[in-house]
């Protein structure tokens, strides 16, 4: 049995689309609120929570409710054709919104929408790959996320410079191609291996992971939490920490994110092969080390040494010093993130990919909440330091590190063998 990469590529476009979405999202909203409407630090940490709360009302239990879907078209199909038309109708109207309350109405629709068809796209990917290949598979599908990222930050960052509202216009249109070429080319197994077994509810697999003595299924959740916390924080406010901390221009700090998303994207694939030859525990845990020694070395170097250019590369532009270590943490969290997903659905059943999907994003979205909410009051009271952000972070990823190290399960399933005829 191999690893089907055409059918794995095609299954990318839905993550390259919700990645086009967030990348130009995190990038130019924050501006919007603090240039456009004037909001301080704070309220627009609260602001850029929004997302994370809708994500955490709704994600979670629409995957439990895909698992259970039957339809002519799969189960995970119509939460995509519905979610994603609404989501890029919104998106493109958000650069428009010239009053704060029709702003707030864009956005919320964005919100819902994308919430509603996030994990059930997601749950596509062990739905049709075997337990063996997940981690590769996973590489791969962050890989056209990552490929929608760099879109996000480097070509955005050169249209905005144009209009602001031309990276919105782009993300629309992309994200409508990207779930019809899902729609077309996905096929969902019409059977399910798992129709006898009874397929509970979020809630109760959440209780039966916590009341289970093992504990590593709660720990990993747990460990993703805090690594979101860290993660999230940082790039909801890193625009403005380029801007304020490093006096680089709003445009340059979308490219230098741009610059970790590229280095995310060319080691998006060694990561799933990494995890798959060593180990993800061990993967995830030298990924969560190298992201702490990234983040504090942006906090101690000074501006002056951070933005000494180092080269300038076709595409990229400018590659300072901090450009290097955003490279570097791209390549940590690729480390991480690849190896997360298929750890937390290899420590369920078939039966419950969906409802684990919806607990993964549960835990990471509360994390996505609470970042960017610390770190924005963190730096409205001291004076708008925007480089206390780098500071925090490494706290949060080393508990992290604490619970992945008592994880005991989640590594690849080995596949039964075939019986000779």
């Amino acid at each position: 049995m191999k690893l089907n990469y055409g059918k794995t590529f095609l299954l990318g476009f839905g993550f390259f689309g919700v990645s086009i979405i967030w990348g130009t999202y995190n990038a130019f909203v924050p501006l919007f609120l603090a240039n456009k409407f004037g909001l301080s630090a704070g309220l627009i940490g609260v602001f850029m929570t929004l997302d994370n709360i809708a994500a955490l009302l709704i994600q979670p239990p629409v995957g439990a409710w895909s698992d259970r879907l039957r339809t002519p078209i799969g189960r995970r199909m119509p939460f995509i054709l519905i979610g994603a038309p609404v989501g890029a109708l919104a998106f493109g109207l958000i650069p428009l919104a010239a009053a704060l309350p029709l702003f707030v109405a864009c956005t919320s629709t964005l919100l819902l929408s994308m919430a509603f068809w996030r994990t059930p796209v997601i749950a596509l990917m062990p739905d049709i790959t075997p337990s063996k290949f997940r981690s590769q598979a996973n590489g791969i599908i962050n890989f056209m996320g990552g490929v929608g990222s760099i879109i996000a930050f480097l070509g955005g960052s050169r249209l905005y410079e144009i209009n602001p509202a031309f990276p919105f216009w782009l993300g629309s249109v992309l994200v409508v191609v990207a779930s019809l070429l899902v729609f077309l080319f996905i096929k969902e197994p019409k059977e399910y291996a798992d129709e006898v077994e009874e397929r509970p509810g979020m809630l109760a697999s959440l209780r039966s992971l916590i009341q289970d003595p093992e504990r590593s299924g709660i720990r990993i959740l747990l460990a993703i939490f805090f690594w979101f916390v860290s993660y999230n924080a940082v790039e909801a406010f890193f625009t403005l920490y380029a801007v304020n901390h490093l006096g680089f221009s709003e445009a340059d700090g979308a490219r230098l994110l741009g610059q970790l998303s590229l280095l995310f994207v060319v080691f998006a694939l060694p990561a799933g092969y990494i995890g798959g030859r060593v180990g993800r525990r061990v993967t995830i845990m030298t990924g969560i080390t190298l992201l702490a020694l990234c983040m504090l070395a942006m906090y101690v170097i000074s501006p002056a040494a951070l933005t000494v250019e180092l080269a300038s590369l076709p595409v990229l532009g400018s590659v300072p010093v901090v450009g290097l270590i955003l490279m570097a943490a791209g390549v940590s969290w690729a480390l991480i993130n690849i190896n997360s997903l298929p750890m937390v659905v290899d420590m369920t059943t078939e039966a419950r990919v969906g409802t684990y999907t919806g607990l993964y994003y549960l835990f990471s979205t509360m994390a996505a909440i609470l970042g960017p909410i610390i770190n924005g009051w963190i730096v409205q009271f001291s004076g708008n330091n925007y480089n206390l952000v780098m500071l925090l972070g490494p706290v949060f990823l080393a508990a992290a590190w604490v619970m992945m190290a008592g994880v005991r399960r989640g590594e690849a399933k080995v596949s039964p063998p075939v019986p000779a005829a």
